[in-house]
C-alpha cells in the first residue's frame, strides 16, 4: 500500500468503508456474527446445560466483576507485550467534565516528539530523559512529560506504545509526576478511518489485538452477572475494494478498535489533549492560530474528546481538518526558519495568558530540535521512528527557571554525561542552536 499521508485527506476515510459496505453487502450481512460464532454457540450450550446442572451456573455469580477484571488484565498483558498496569483511579462521576488544559510549571518539563509506532525508539527517548529504567519503569519522579502526538501509523508497535504511555501515566501519578499525551494528525486520521499511513505490521498488531479482545469478550459472555458487551465489529464490512484480501482482517480490526467509541480509541485516545499549556509553554501537534485560541483551547479539548467517544458523529471537528487545523498546520515548523509566519505565531501567543513559546511536532527537523521566530516556536519532531526517518532520539527539557536544553543521543553533540548539551552553552535554547535548526 502506497499513499501520500503528508497532507490532510481529501475525504474522510469512512467514505471508503461505506463503499466497501455497499459493494460487499452480502458479506457484510454475515459480518456481525463472524467473530463471535464460537462464543454464541458455547453460550447456548452452557444455557442448555444449566437446566440439568443448576448449581454450576452460580459459580460466577458472586464474582462477576472480579472475573471481568481478570479477563481485562489477561488481554492487556497479551496485547501490550507483557505489561501489567497499576489500577487506574476511579472515573469521575461526571464523565463530561473538562480535561485539564492548564497546568502549572513543574520543576522539570520534558517534551517528546512524534513516535510513529517505534517502541524501541520510544523507550530510548524516555530513557534519554531519565524517565524510565531498563525495565521500562517510571524513574522521572515529579517530572511532567508531554508527548506531542503521532503515536500511530508508520510502524508496528502502536498499541504497545499506547499501553506503555498508559502504564507510565499511572506510575508517574504515584510519584507526583505527570505524563500528558496529545492528539496528532495521525490519531485523528485513524479515528476517521483514514489508513493511508498504516503499515502491514500495524495491521497485524491490531489483528492480534482483535483475537485477544474477542477471546476475552467470549470469556466474559460465559459468566452470568456481567452486562453483555456490544460487538465491536458491528456494521464493519468483511471486504474492502482496492485492498488485498490478506489485509482484510487487519483493516476490520483497526476500524473496530479506533473508530469513534471503539475499545482502543475510547480507552486511550479520548484522554489525549489537542492543546495544552504547561507553565509558559503551549503544546500542540501542528500549530495554534489566533482563531483557535479565540474559540477556546479547553472547549477544543472537550469537543475532540466527545467526538472520539462517539458523541459527535464520525467526522472530526472542522478545526481538526485541513492545512490550517491544529494538527496539520505547518506555518511555524517549516525547515527554513525564514519561511515561518512569526506574525501569526505572535498573534496566537498573545491570546493565551502567560504563553511565551509554542512547542510542536508534525514536521521533521532533519538537524534535530530547532527554534524559529526568536525561539518562540520550538519544533521537536526529529523523525526518530524507523518508519519516519530513523533519526537519533532527541527530547526537549525545560526547567522551572525556563532554561531550555536538548537531550540528544546524536554522538555529534554528546559533550556531557546523560547526553546533556554542554553547560558551557546553556542559558537558553538560542545558545544551543541557531534559527532553522543549525547547531552552534
Amino acid at each position: 500500500m502506497h499513499f501520500n499521508c503528508s497532507e490532510p485527506p481529501a475525504s474522510v476515510g469512512f467514505a471508503t468503508i461505506a463503499s466497501a459496505r455497499a459493494s460487499a453487502s452480502a458479506s457484510a450481512s454475515a459480518s456481525t456474527g463472524t467473530d463471535f460464532t464460537t462464543k454464541s454457540e458455547t453460550k447456548e450450550t452452557m444455557t442448555k446445560e444449566s437446566h440439568s446442572h443448576p448449581q454450576s451456573t452460580n459459580i460466577c455469580d458472586p464474582i462477576p466483576q472480579l472475573l471481568s477484571s481478570f479477563v481485562d488484565t489477561f488481554v492487556d498483558f497479551s496485547v501490550s507485550g507483557g505489561l501489567f498496569l497499576l489500577p487506574s483511579p476511579p472515573p469521575p462521576p461526571n464523565t463530561s467534565q473538562p480535561l485539564q488544559t492548564l497546568h502549572p510549571a513543574p520543576d522539570r518539563l520534558v517534551a517528546i516528539g512524534d513516535l510513529h509506532g517505534d517502541l524501541h525508539k520510544s523507550k530510548q527517548a524516555l530513557a534519554l530523559a531519565g524517565l524510565i529504567d531498563d525495565e521500562g519503569r517510571w524513574t522521572g519522579g515529579s517530572s511532567t512529560v508531554v508527548q506531542i502526538g503521532d503515536v500511530l501509523d508508520r510502524g508496528g508497535d502502536e498499541l504497545k506504545i499506547l499501553y506503555l504511555l498508559e502504564k507510565l501515566k499511572r506510575e508517574a501519578a504515584r510519584s507526583g509526576g505527570k505524563v500528558i499525551t496529545m492528539n496528532g494528525n495521525h490519531e485523528i486520521m485513524n479515528v476517521e478511518g483514514d489508513f493511508r499511513c498504516v503499515t502491514p505490521r500495524g495491521l497485524e498488531e491490531f489483528r492480534v489485538w482483535a483475537d485477544w479482545f474477542t477471546t476475552g469478550h467470549a470469556m466474559k459472555g460465559l459468566c452470568k452477572g456481567l452486562e453483555k458487551e456490544k460487538d465491536p465489529f458491528d456494521g464493519i464490512p468483511v471486504a474492502f475494494p482496492g485492498i488485498k484480501e490478506e489485509f482484510f482482517r487487519g483493516f476490520r480490526s483497526r476500524i473496530a478498535a479506533l473508530r469513534p467509541k471503539g475499545p482502543i480509541s475510547s480507552r486511550f485516545l479520548s484522554q489525549n489533549l489537542t492543546a495544552v499549556v504547561v507553565g509558559e509553554s503551549v503544546f500542540v501537534h501542528g500549530g495554534i492560530l489566533a482563531e483557535h485560541a479565540s474559540y477556546g483551547l479547553e472547549k477544543i479539548n472537550e469537543e475532540v474528546r466527545d467526538w472520539i467517544n462517539g458523541l459527535k458523529g464520525r467526522s472530526s471537528p472542522v478545526y481538526m481538518r485541513g492545512r490550517n487545523s491544529l494538527v496539520w498546520l505547518r506555518k511555524f515548523s517549516d525547515g527554513a526558519a525564514k519561511n515561518c509566519d512569526c506574525t501569526a505565531l505572535e498573534q496566537a501567543l498573545a491570546m493565551i495568558p502567560g504563553a511565551k513559546r509554542m512547542i510542536m511536532g508534525h514536521t521533521i527537523q532533519e538537524s534535530g530540535i530547532s527554534g524559529a521566530c526568536n525561539n518562540r516556536a520550538i519544533r521537536i519532531d526529529v523523525g526518530m521512528s524507523e518508519g519516519c526517518g530513523n533519526g537519533p532520539p532527541e527530547v526537549l527539557e525545560i526547567t522551572r527557571s525556563s532554561e531550555l536544553r536538548i537531550l540528544t543521543s546524536n554522538p555529534l553533540y554528546q559533550r556531557k554525561p546523560k547526553y546533556h548539551v554542554g553547560d558551557d552553552r546553556k542559558s537558553g535554547l538560542g545558545l544551543l542552536l541557531q534559527e532553522g535548526g543549525q547547531r552552534m
